[in-house]
C-alpha cells in the first residue's frame, strides 16, 4: 500500500448503513452557501465511531467541529484549484478504477467460487506435471493434445515417474531449464504441495479434481498443455501461533555473531531458562520481544519467509521448541503455542472474496456479469452489420495488414447500449486492434466476426456499467466522493502543513527554541549488562570485573561449548531498554545484582549520560511533527474566519436524536 492510500484509509473506513430518521435532503450546515447534508454527516460519524480513541470525538458536537474543519479544508483545496491538477485527476481515476472493480461482479457466481476456494483450502495437493509450451498461432493444438495424450498412455502403462525421468534424462537442453521433446518447449517438474490460489485456476481445478495416484487427461492453461499426477492429498496445516527469539543478521555491535548468539540462547533454554524471559531480554524482533516473543497467528503462505513457516509448522505439540534455524532475516528459535485448523467459512469469506476477484477465476465472474448486464440494459443490435463485416475479413486480416475498404461509412450505427451509441468505425477499430492475434490462422470470417462481436459487446457492457455506476449505486457514489475529497485533503495538507513545516527551517528552529523543554533525553548509560539464570554466575562476573577482566575474557572463562552461563549486552541504553531493570540506579561502576524478567543481572556502567535537553538535530523529527500541528491549528483558525459556516440547529437536534436511538 502506498503512503497516500494508507493515509486515506486512515481518514475513511467505508461501510454502508441506512439512514432512517433524518430526511435525505436535510441540510445540516453550509460552508459559504455550499450545503452539507445530515445524511452524509451521520454516515461518516457512524463508520468512524469505532476508530476514534478520544472519547470527546464521540460527542456529536465535538465530532461536528471536526467534520466542519474537514469541509473547510476541502473548500480551500478547491479554491486553490487542486482539483484541477493533472496528478490529482490521474490518481483519482486510478482510485476509481480500483473501487469500481468491487462493484463489477456477479454475486451468485462469486459466492460459489468463494465456497469452492474455502473447501480447497482445507487440504493441500502434491502434484507433478509435464507441460508443453508452444506458439498457439502457428501450432496445431490437436496435435499437441494428441502428443501429450500419448505420454499419458505411457505414464499409465510404464508409470508416471518413469516417463518423468525419461524426459529429464534424455531430452535436456544445454543451459536451459526447458526440455526439448518433439520440438515442444517441455517441462517435467515436481511441484510439491499447494492449495487454492497457488496455481492458475485451470491447473488448480484439474489438480483438485484428480484422484491420488491418477494421471489427468491433457488440459490447457495459460502456460500451455499439461498432464499432471496427484501424488498425495493432506489436510491443511491450518493456523499456527508461535513465540520466537530472533537474532538479526544485521547487528550494530560488530563483535556479536548472530549464529553464536542464537546458540548461546539455545543452550540457556536447554539448561531450563525461560524462553519468554530470554525473548524479552535478547530477541531482536522488537515488535514481539516485549510479549515474550509472541507472534500473531498465521497460515501457510501468509509470511514472507518460507523457512520460518516451515520451522513453525514442523512443531507438533504446544510447548515444543525448535533447534536454531536461519531465515532470510536472521536466526530463530521457535516455541509452539497453538495449532488450529482453518477458520470458519464466515470468518474467511471477506478475504476469500477479494482473492477470488484478483485470481484468474475472475473470468467466470465477468462472464456471469455480462450475461446479467445484457438483461439489465436496453441493447439495440444491427444484424445486417455483422453480415457486412464478414465480407470485409479478407486475407490481409490474417497477415496483420487489414484496413477498412474505401467508401467505408465509419459513422453508421452499429450498436446501442442504453444511451450510448457505437459506430461502424468503433467496431472496425476493434478489429484492427485484434488482428495480430489471428496471424497465420485458418479461421472463417464468420467465426472471426462472431467471436470479436461478443468480445466487443461484453467489453462495452462492462464499460457502460463503469461509466454509470456513480448514478446507479448510491453507496458507490458516496464512497467515490470520499475518495475524491480525501485525495484533495491529502494534497492540501501536504502543501499547506506537512511540506511547509519541513521547509521552514527558520520557523522550526524558532519553535524548538521556544519549546526545547519538551525534548529531553531520559537517563542513559554507556555500559554492559551481564545476564544469567543463576545468581552465583552473576556474582562470579562481578568478581572478574573487579579483577580487571574484560567482557571477552569473562565470556571465555565462564561459557563453554556445553554450557552458556552468562550473556552480555553492550551499548548505550536508556530507561526503555529491554536489558535494564525498571528500578535500575544510574551511577558509574558495578551495579548491585538485579532480579528482573526471571533472570539475574549486573550492569557495568562506564559512563552515565544524565537527563538532558536534546539538541535541535536530535529532536528534529519530533519538532517537525509538533510544528506541523502548530501550523495546522493556526491555519484552521484562519479558514474559520475566511468561510462562513451556518449550522441548522433544528436538523442538528434530529441528528442527535437519531444517533442516541442507536445506543
Amino acid at each position: 500500500m502506498n503512503l497516500k492510500l494508507f493515509v486515506l484509509s486512515a481518514f475513511f473506513c467505508f461501510t454502508a448503513f441506512s439512514v432512517a430518521q433524518t430526511n435525505k435532503q436535510d441540510v445540516l450546515f453550509t460552508v459559504d452557501g455550499d450545503p452539507v447534508k445530515a445524511s452524509e454527516f451521520i454516515r461518516v460519524y457512524n463508520k468512524n465511531l469505532e476508530l476514534v480513541k478520544d472519547e470527546s470525538q464521540k460527542d456529536v458536537d465535538e465530532y461536528l467541529k471536526l467534520f466542519i474543519n474537514y469541509k473547510l479544508k476541502i473548500k480551500e483545496a478547491k479554491r486553490l484549484g487542486l482539483d484541477e491538477n493533472a496528478n490529482y485527476k490521474r490518481e483519482f481515476l486510478n482510485y476509481k478504477k480500483q473501487l469500481t472493480k468491487n462493484y463489477l461482479t456477479d454475486n451468485k457466481v462469486t459466492d460459489a467460487l468463494v465456497k469452492e476456494a474455502y473447501d480447497r483450502l482445507a487440504y493441500d495437493v502434491k502434484v507433478s506435471h509435464i507441460l508443453f509450451r508452444f506458439d498457439a498461432s502457428n501450432t496445431d493444438t490437436t496435435a499437441v493434445y494428441n502428443d501429450l495424450l500419448e505420454l499419458r498412455k505411457r505414464a499409465q502403462k510404464e508409470g508416471f515417474e518413469t516417463v518423468f525421468n525419461d524426459l529429464n534424462t534424455n531430452y535436456k537442453q544445454q543451459n536451459s531449464r526447458a526440455l526439448n521433446y518433439k520440438g515442444y518447449e517441455t517441462y517435467a517438474e515436481h511441484l510439491g504441495y499447494f492449495s487454492a490460489f497457488k496455481m492458475v485456476y485451470d491447473f488448480e481445478n484439474v489438480a483438485y479434481n484428480t484422484n491420488v495416484g491418477e494421471v489427468s487427461m491433457p488440459f490447457r492453461s495459460s502456460f500451455g498443455y499439461h498432464i499432471l499426477k496427484v501424488e498425495d492429498k493432506r489436510p491443511s496445516r491450518g493456523e499456527v501461533t508461535v513465540k520466537h527469539i530472533m537474532v538479526s543478521n544485521k547487528q550494530m555491535d560488530s563483535t556479536l555473531k548472530p549464529k553464536v548468539r542464537i546458540n548461546e540462547l539455545y543452550k540457556k533454554i536447554e539448561q531450563g531458562e525461560s524462553f519468554e524471559m530470554l525473548a524479552k531480554q535478547f530477541s531482536d524482533d522488537k515488535s514481539s520481544s516485549g510479549k515474550g516473543g509472541l507472534l500473531s497467528p498465521f497460515k501457510s503462505g501468509q509470511l514472507s519467509s518460507t523457512a520460518f513457516e516451515d520451522g513453525a509448522f514442523a512443531l507438533k505439540n504446544a510447548g515444543d521448541i525448535s533447534e536454531p534455524f536461519q531465515s532470510e532475516y536472521g536466526w530463530h528459535i521457535v516455541k509452539l503455542v497453538d495449532k488450529k485448523p482453518l477458520d470458519a467459512f464466515e470468518v474467511m469469506k471477506p478475504e476469500l472474496e477479494q482473492r477470488v476477484k484478483r485470481d484468474s477465476r475472475s473470468a467466470l465472474i465477468n462472464t456471469a456479469l455480462t450475461e446479467k448486464l445484457k438483461s439489465s440494459y436496453k441493447i439495440t443490435e444491427n444484424a445486417k452489420a455483422l453480415a457486412y463485416f464478414e465480407t470485409l475479413i479478407v486475407d490481409d486480416f490474417f497477415k496483420g495488414a487489414w484496413n477498412v475498404p474505401s467508401g467505408f461509412d465509419a459513422k453508421k450505427n452499429f450498436l446501442v447500449i442504453g444511451n450510448t451509441e457505437f459506430s461502424y468505425g468503433d467496431f472496425a477499430n476493434h478489429l484492427k486492434s485484434v488482428q495480430r492475434g489471428y496471424l497465420g490462422k485458418n479461421v472463417s470470417p464468420k467465426d472471426v466476426i462472431s467471436k470479436e462481436y461478443n468480445a466487443f459487446l461484453d467489453a462495452n457492457l462492462i464499460k457502460y456499467r463503469e461509466d454509470n455506476l456513480e448514478f446507479e449505486d448510491e453507496n458507490f457514489a458516496f464512497i467515490l466522493n470520499e475518495y475524491r475529497d480525501g485525495l484533495l485533503l491529502f494534497d492540501l495538507m501536504e502543501k499547506q502543513v506537512w511540506n511547509a513545516a519541513v521547509k521552514d527551517s527558520v520557523g522550526l528552529e524558532a519553535y524548538y527554541n521556544k519549546n526545547s523543554s519538551n525534548y529531553v533525553w531520559e537517563n542513559r548509560i554507556d555500559g554492559v549488562v551481564a545476564t544469567a539464570a543463576k545468581k552465583k554466575d552473576v556474582s562470579k562476573v562481578i568478581d572478574l570485573f573487579k579483577a580487571g577482566k574484560t567482557v571477552d575474557e569473562i565470556n571465555t572463562q565462564l561459557n563453554t561449548d556445553k554450557e552458556q552461563k552468562v550473556i552480555f549486552t553492550r551499548g548505550i541504553m536508556d530507561t526503555q531498554h529491554q536489558s535494564l531493570p525498571k528500578d535500575f540506579e544510574y551511577k558509574e561502576g558495578l551495579s548491585k545484582i538485579y532480579n528482573y524478567n526471571g533472570a539475574y543481572h549486573v550492569i557495568k556502567v562506564d559512563k552515565v549520560l544524565p537527563k538532558s535537553t536534546k539538541t535541535f538535530e536530535e529532536a528534529k523529527g519530533m519538532v517537525i511533527s509538533d510544528y506541523q500541528n502548530y501550523i495546522e491549528q493556526n491555519w484552521l483558525q484562519s479558514l474559520n474566519e475566511t468561510y462562513k459556516v451556518e449550522v441548522d440547529n433544528a436538523v442538528l437536534e434530529k441528528v442527535k436524536s437519531q444517533i442516541l436511538n442507536w445506543f
